[in-house]
């Protein structure tokens, strides 16, 4: 379960991983990772999956999705969503065995932007958060947000300074102020003793 966990925590970056070595770079973002395929579940061609959606139950919603197999994307439609644990069991229309769908172990979840589920005012995309400028309350410019890790209790943003340098700022309300999408910044507020921390 630890390894799995360390690697999920790094889905932002193998995502744009797999996006460059598909070809799909320029359509990264109508691209939205909503889960990894840690393995088959059972004979009869389900999958487990781990979800990087933070309300798994929107997989009961969904209907299509991509996966990434010899660099090139396949369409799966959804036959059937339950839930186990803290993993999304799924079975593939159409892969009714164990050997249809071992081809897909360890592969990204991907949905198109257009099939994705709406978010709810105040939630984001993690792929439309990176990039973003981070800008402190008392108006320094901190960095870029590069990651966003999931850690059980609440995410983290990971900002990369121009020394290269990390700084780690909790998503909670006394540290995310706001975010502007249209001017691509958010704006934290780094607690006392926070700053240090991260040095």
């Amino acid at each position: 379960m630890a390894g799995d966990y360390g690697y999920f925590l790094h889905y932002i970056k193998t995502l744009k991983m797999a996006a460059a070595g598909s070809g799909m770079r320029g359509n990264m973002e109508n691209l939205l990772r909503v889960g990894v395929i840690t393995a088959t579940h059972g004979l009869r061609g389900e999958v487990k999956v781990f979800p990087t959606t933070d309300d798994p139950a929107r997989f009961k919603q969904l209907h299509e999705c991509l996966v990434e197999l010899r660099r090139e994307m396949i369409a799966l439609e959804v036959e059937s969503v339950r839930f186990f644990k803290k993993y999304v069991i799924v079975k593939f229309k159409g892969y009714d065995n164990i050997n249809d769908i071992e081809q897909f172990v360890k592969k990204d979840l991907m949905v198109t932007r257009e099939n994705a589920v709406e978010c709810e005012p105040g939630e984001y995309f993690i792929c439309d958060l990176i990039g973003l400028s981070v800008i402190a309350d008392d108006g320094q410019a901190l960095g870029t947000l590069t990651d966003v890790l999931e850690t059980g209790a609440n995410n983290v943003y990971e900002v990369t300074t121009p020394e290269q340098k990390k700084i780690l700022v909790p998503v909670i309300d006394e540290c995310v102020l706001a975010h502007d999408m249209q001017a691509g910044t958010v704006t934290v507020h780094l607690l006392p003793g926070l700053a240090e921390l991260n040095a």
